[in-house]
């Protein structure tokens, strides 16, 4: 391995000004901290040996090596990893230090003897190999990169921090967690949290929630524009009851033949239902059958569902009424339409909710447009 980082190094490196020709690696961030990294080097001496690099003979291009703070790569080799040296001095340079190991539990032992570290990398094609090692040495390290054949031709290095990505703890590696992207943008901003009646919530955010009032009076709310359209528009639909012809027929078009639609005798011997049951996804459809206004108009199209939930079993006999309630309106600065939520709530006679979710759309801010 370390042929091959001197290989590697030889083929890619070249030390000194950014600005000159060929040059792929520049200076520290100054003359201190290279001095810094000398003196630990010089402490490790006693337990690792330099094997690839001099800090004090190398060749610099386009500038002088005693005024910049330059350094070469540097590669030690510690031949007894059980010393303390390499595992308590940090050397904060472009250095690095080959620690053999037996097997994954010692790697993982050496690997907590660093007390931690804001990233570190596991190189396999072995998936149980990968699973020890990380699974290991997460309790010292933040985050985690591996690498295999799969994903080393497009890997950006694991210093590439991925902003999303919620990392991070208590100890060496940071003494929290990581801030990156919108969360560390959230994290500075002023919050207050709003404590009142559901019609009070919904009108201070902006956003329907459970309880709040809904307007049912005049036009369908999917015949209205986001100019028009308020949050708390809804409509209610129903009931439609629901028949073994309407199970039969869905699971003939859809191939959804599962036992309990189909079986009475398998579906009452089940612990969740007593009898052949209509198939949860039949539900939805009726749903919107029963809410979609049909001519065209404002809604323009519908992208999706968030958040589905199937609560309780729908029987032949059952009467389903559904209730879509406009949750959230988010208009588009760049296109002439934006994005409405819908609150979407299944009962059945008894007035149980049998199913729940939010309906995704794309509404036009004009109609006609």
């Amino acid at each position: 391995m370390i042929d091959a980082v001197r290989a590697r190094i030889a083929d890619k490196v070249i030390v000194g000004d950014p600005t000159a020709a060929g040059v792929t690696m520049g200076a520290l961030v100054g003359l201190a901290q290279r001095d810094d990294v000398r003196k630990n080097l010089a402490e490790l001496a006693a337990a690792a040996d330099v094997v690839i690099g001099d800090p004090d003979h190398f060749d610099v291009v386009g500038a002088d090596p005693e005024r910049g703070a330059f350094l070469p790569p540097i590669l030690l080799w510690a031949r007894d990893s059980s010393r303390s040296e390499p595992h308590d001095i940090e050397v904060f340079g472009p250095v690095s230090t080959v620690l053999g190991y037996r097997d994954t539990a010692h790697a993982v032992e050496l690997a907590a003897r660093g007390r931690g570290s804001l990233v570190g990398s596991v190189v396999s094609a072995d998936p149980q190999v990968v699973r020890d090692l990380v699974l290991g040495v997460a309790p010292w390290h933040v985050r985690v990169l591996v690498l295999d054949q799969d994903s080393a031709a497009e890997s950006t290095g694991h210093g590439s921090p991925l902003p999303h990505l919620v990392h991070g703890g208590p100890g060496r590696a940071g003494d929290g967690e990581e801030l990156g992207g919108i969360r560390g943008v959230l994290h500075y901003m002023q919050r207050t949290a709003i404590q009142g009646s559901p019609k009070a919530v919904s009108a201070v955010t902006g956003t329907w929630v459970t309880g709040a009032p809904r307007n049912t009076e005049g036009k369908h709310p999917f015949r209205k524009s986001l100019a028009e359209l308020r949050v708390g528009d809804a409509v209610v639909a129903g009931p439609r009851t629901i028949t073994l012809e309407d199970v039969e027929a869905f699971a003939d078009l859809s191939g959804d033949r599962f036992y309990a639609h189909m079986d009475e005798q398998a579906a009452a011997a089940s612990p969740f239902f007593e009898g052949r049951v209509a198939h949860g996804y039949f539900v939805v459809s009726l749903a919107a059958g029963l809410f979609v206004e049909p001519e065209y108009g404002p809604v323009l199209a519908n992208y999706g569902l968030e958040n589905l939930r199937f609560t309780t079993p729908v029987y032949p006999g059952d009467a389903l009424t559904v209730t879509l309630t406009a949750k959230s309106i988010s208009p588009r600065a760049d296109a002439d339409y934006g994005e409405v939520t819908w609150d979407t709530i299944v009962v059945n006679q008894k007035g149980e909710t049998v199913a729940s979710y939010d309906v995704l759309t794309e509404v036009a801010k004009q109609w006609p447009a």
